[in-house]
């Protein structure tokens, strides 16, 4: 595996090994000690797998409290996967990032404690699967608006749909004095 870093202060994007032939191909999705020396440390303790079809939008999403790191991929379809600096102090706080992600390159994403996390599927249909170094609590997810202006992610020009609560959120602004992150 081969781990390059974003213009996000501790967001990386991993490239694994994928062995290929006419019969099809095999890569792992995940090995400790590979991840331990890209220098991804966390002790992952759930899985979570979500479909969706084109055009959904998900995010943008994190957890408050000792927040929640997550390896992110798409295991079927592709998508645009976006991530946000939400710690209070960095340099690139309220900045964005984007990664495509799909079952061609069977790329990985590592998002440390302290980023929003979202993501567009851009195929028919995508299954997208993330480790999380916490569990669900619904008591400390938190949101911000996938379309907030200030942050002004750049999402593929195409029509959306998104959740109620999705479409509900606060700004980033709205929430900066809330969160928990800092450098």
């Amino acid at each position: 595996m081969r781990a390059t870093p974003t213009s996000l202060e501790g967001m990386l994007v991993v490239d694994p090994v994928v062995h290929r032939d006419a019969r099809g191909f095999f890569h792992e999705t995940f090995r400790a000690d590979e991840m331990v020396r890209l220098g991804i440390d966390e002790a992952w303790v759930q899985d979570n797998h979500s479909r969706s079809v084109r055009g959904v939008l998900r995010g943008m999403h994190f957890s408050i409290g000792e927040g929640q790191a997550k390896l992110v991929r798409c295991a079927r379809g592709r998508i645009l996967d976006v991530a946000v600096d939400i710690r209070r102090g960095s340099p690139t706080y309220g900045r964005w990032e984007s990664v495509t992600l799909d079952d061609e390159d069977l790329r990985l994403v590592y998002l440390p404690v302290g980023f929003a996390h979202g993501f567009v599927v851009l195929s028919e249909v995508a299954d997208v699967v993330y480790r999380c170094s916490s569990y669900y609590d619904p008591a400390v997810e938190r949101g911000f608006a996938w379309d907030d202006p200030d942050v002004a992610i750049a999402w593929p020009d195409m029509p959306v749909e998104v959740s109620a609560r999705d479409a509900a959120a606060p700004t980033l602004a709205e929430i900066a004095g809330d969160l928990p992150f800092g450098v």
